[in-house]
């Protein structure tokens, strides 16, 4: 802690398609941390993969353009379990020891691979160090499409099914034989999507062989895995946040994408207008809102109004969802609906959604806003850490092999 203080690390950046929406999440939490108790340490992820810190991080114009070196130290993360985080920066000093900057806990607020994925949430397990959101195994499942269908299988949470079309080695397209076997039982036409990124980058309608083969080359350059899911025309998408509430659950605001299109694509996520919300919670300035133009201006219903037991069903499948791997954080679930057969789909879930989908929490039946969601979740981060923390000596007195002082 520094001047009573919690330290809290906010990680964002990265080597992700979502490089930049992770970025706008970032600024965000940063300024909706609540200032008298934690101060923050902003860790920008440059897009080679640098871990970069210092003060003009939290200027957004620091990223227009994005100047990655630009008086800002590269850090990296000491390994030390047991002793909190420690940033060491390494730049090479004439005289005197390396600066170093140690943090409490950190807030992984990446999107897409190489962050969101479980693998910051695996280097942030092996330091000690306490950290918000999912751990590394569902972190990894439902950063995974194709992995969170297989995971979830025999659980009786819907799901459409999915033919599932793999990068090949030395090349951008499978051949088409492969293709063919892949599609057995999928019946076209489908939606073809990354399995491992969101922000609906990459996503298409694909209605024959020829249109697959002419997609997949720009899919595979950002992810290794596709899979084509039947295309469900006419259905709606609700999503929806969970997390903790003592020993039980907690579900946010629902929400109802609005889209102009048959596919909601990532320039109209992020860069059109509007942002209303429904007649049950208005929509109220946030900490988070300044700098958020991208992500809060996707037009959206909040708290449609919905049947009870459709909105019953959402919510219950969202909870068997978070649970199905010790769920923590408060990540978003998105389904899909089919009103002529009144059927509900789990269609993905996001361990870290854009903006922490914080306006979903702002407008549930009891608001939590922004700045108590984050303390909420650095307070289970820091539970969750004392939970899990190893003995000084994990060998257990009759495995050891070696004598101890």
């Amino acid at each position: 802690m520094s001047n009573g203080k919690i330290r809290v690390a906010v990680f964002f950046g990265g080597r992700s398609p979502e490089h930049d929406v992770s970025i706008v999440t970032g600024l965000q939490v940063i300024q909706a941390l609540d200032a008298a108790q934690y101060e923050p340490v902003p860790v920008y992820v440059d897009r080679c993969g640098v871990w970069r810190t210092g003060e003009k991080l939290l200027d957004r114009a620091t990223y227009i353009p994005a100047r990655d070196a630009d008086g800002l130290p590269a850090v990296s993360l000491e390994i030390a379990p047991g002793k909190g985080g420690m940033l060491v920066e390494q730049a090479s000093r004439l005289f005197g020891k390396p600066r170093r900057i140690p943090f409490d806990v950190a807030i992984p607020a990446f999107h897409g691979p190489y962050g969101e994925d479980g693998d910051m949430q695996g280097l942030f397990e092996a330091a000690g160090i306490p950290y918000t959101g999912m751990r590394v195994l569902a972190s990894a499942i439902f950063m995974d499409k194709a992995a969170t269908k297989q995971a979830l299988a025999g659980t009786g949470i819907p799901m459409l099914p999915c033919a599932v079309l793999r990068k090949p080695v030395g090349g951008l397209l499978p051949a088409r034989a492969d293709i063919e076997a892949a599609l057995a039982g999928i019946t076209l036409p489908g939606c073809l999507k990354p399995a491992h990124l969101g922000s609906s980058i990459g996503v298409a309608k694909v209605d024959s062989i020829e249109d697959i083969e002419a997609v997949l080359p720009g899919l595979f350059r950002n992810d290794t895995v596709a899979i084509v899911e039947p295309y469900l025309d006419g259905c709606v998408e609700y999503n929806i946040s969970v997390r903790r509430n003592g020993e039980g659950h907690a579900t946010s605001a629902i929400e109802r994408p609005k889209r102009d299109s048959e596919l909601l694509d990532f320039r109209q996520k992020y860069l059109s207008s509007g942002g209303k919300t429904g007649s049950k919670a208005g929509g109220t300035k946030s900490a988070g809102d300044s700098g958020s133009a991208g992500m809060l201006s996707l037009t959206r219903e909040i708290n449609p109004d919905l049947p009870e037991s459709l909105e019953g069903r959402i919510r219950d499948l969202a909870v068997r969802t978070y649970a199905a791997f010790g769920g923590t954080g408060a990540p978003r679930m998105d389904f899909m609906y089919d009103a002529t057969r009144d059927e509900v789909w789990l269609n993905e879930v996001n361990p870290i959604p854009g903006s922490f989908a914080f306006f979903l929490w702002e407008a549930a039946e009891t608001p939590v806003r922004f700045t108590r969601l984050l303390s909420l979740m650095i307070d289970e981060a820091r539970a969750m850490a004392r939970h899990t923390a190893c003995p000084e000596d994990p060998t257990p007195e009759a495995a050891r092999l070696f004598p101890r002082r």
